[in-house]
């Protein structure tokens, strides 16, 4: 057994200061000690899928991030460890707890798990090796770690048995305060209906200038548009990861407060993975512009009706703690939106285009990596 501050502190002179995650017993004591340390940080996710997204945002903005999870959580983690920090090329470590592990007598909903978490592991190529149960094993567990993630731009993974880390209390508040009250609430509606996808991301690039903002375009139509229009060094068009494009850019505005991060999304995007609304409520601030356009449609898959109609987006991040959350179907929203620098927290736009995409719209002529890479020179990150 070791102490939590044994493996954290080495971790800490290689770099890991960010933590992200959903809790397991497991983990309590790593999780109390970053608490307790006001020079570590840690983001408590809705969704280990979204843990890794934002550790991947983070990664980009040059902060090596740690994401904890127990092994049932690698079913949501799958589609973003796959599709987005294989995809993209992006270092994250994993401490996975082994729930279910042969042998041990655990809850029934873990046996499954347990039996096949390194075969999962392999069979999305990420190499694992068990979470050193000696202090005496932790510096080289993770010399190997870093080099591996230096040396391939991949994920990590250490795999946690039960008892490996001593009990460590809570001595700090565990998440940040947002009121509710301070959050500006406004609507806007044109007198023309609402407008094209085209014309919204016109109105986002001509209030994101190159020099000081990253723009992330969700995956489908929307990064595809974005490239169409005009293809700066300070986008990223996600691919895959449906869902995860708002997890990503919280993390990259939490490693670079000096730059404007704003996020594209989509309704079907945003449905898929709600939960982060509540993440970036909590800890998304002003620098964090999350823009989302609604069609009413899955419109990339071809044209499936979502339940947008029927949701309240702009509600919904009122109540997350957003400081500013505004709705409509005219641009205006969007000019307000950047308008709104000094609100309290990360700002929301929901925005109500009509669905449609321009004749022969191109795909990005840019692989995921090297967009990634592109983005990573312009905004002056160290190599991952």
């Amino acid at each position: 057994m070791i102490n939590a501050e044994a493996f954290i502190e080495v971790a800490r002179g290689h770099g890991f200061s960010w933590y992200t995650g959903v809790p397991c017993s497991y983990l309590t004591p790593f999780i109390n000690y970053v608490i307790n340390d006001n020079q570590l940080s840690y983001i408590s996710s809705a969704n280990e899928g979204d843990a890794v997204a934002t550790a991947a945002g983070l990664s980009l903005g040059g902060q090596s991030a740690v994401v904890m999870m127990q092994n049932s959580g690698l079913g949501n983690a799958v589609n973003p460890l796959t599709s987005l920090a294989h995809t993209f090329a992006v270092p994250v470590l994993l401490i996975v707890t082994h729930r279910g592990r042969p042998g041990e007598r655990d809850e029934p909903q873990h046996e499954l798990m347990g039996k096949i978490t390194g075969n999962l592991f392999d069979l999305m190529d990420i190499p694992w090796e068990p979470f050193p149960a000696e202090e005496h094993a932790i510096s080289a567990v993770l010399e190997r770690a870093t080099n591996y993630l230096a040396a391939e731009s991949k994920p990590y993974a250490l795999l946690m048995n039960r008892g490996t880390v001593a009990p460590h209390p809570l001595k700090s508040a565990s998440i940040p305060s947002r009121s509710h009250a301070v959050c500006r609430r406004d609507r806007f509606d044109g007198a023309g209906g609402a407008v094209s996808r085209e014309q919204a991301l016109g109105e986002i690039i001509r209030h994101t200038p190159e020099d000081n903002s990253v723009v992330i375009g969700t995956t489908g139509y929307t990064g595809r548009e974005l490239f169409a229009i005009a293809d700066r060094s300070n986008q990223l068009y996600m691919v895959g990861s449906m869902g995860c494009a708002s997890s990503f850019a919280l993390g990259v505005s939490l490693a670079r407060p000096d730059l404007e991060v704003t996020v594209v999304d989509g309704d079907g995007a945003g449905l898929m993975r709600m939960g982060n609304f509540a993440t970036i409520g909590s800890y998304g601030r002003n620098n964090l512009a999350h823009v989302l356009l609604d069609n009413g449609v899955h419109e990339s898959t071809g044209g499936q009706a979502t339940v947008s109609a029927n949701v309240g987006f702009a509600d919904i991040a009122a109540a997350c703690g957003y400081g500013v959350a505004l709705d409509g179907n005219d641009p205006a929203v969007i000019r307000e939106l950047y308008a709104r620098k000094d609100a309290d927290g990360a700002r929301f736009a929901h925005l109500r285009i009509k669905p449609g995409i321009p004749g022969d719209l191109p795909r990005p002529g840019i692989s995921p990596e090297n967009v990634l890479r592109r983005l990573q020179a312009h905004i002056n990150t160290p190599s991952l």
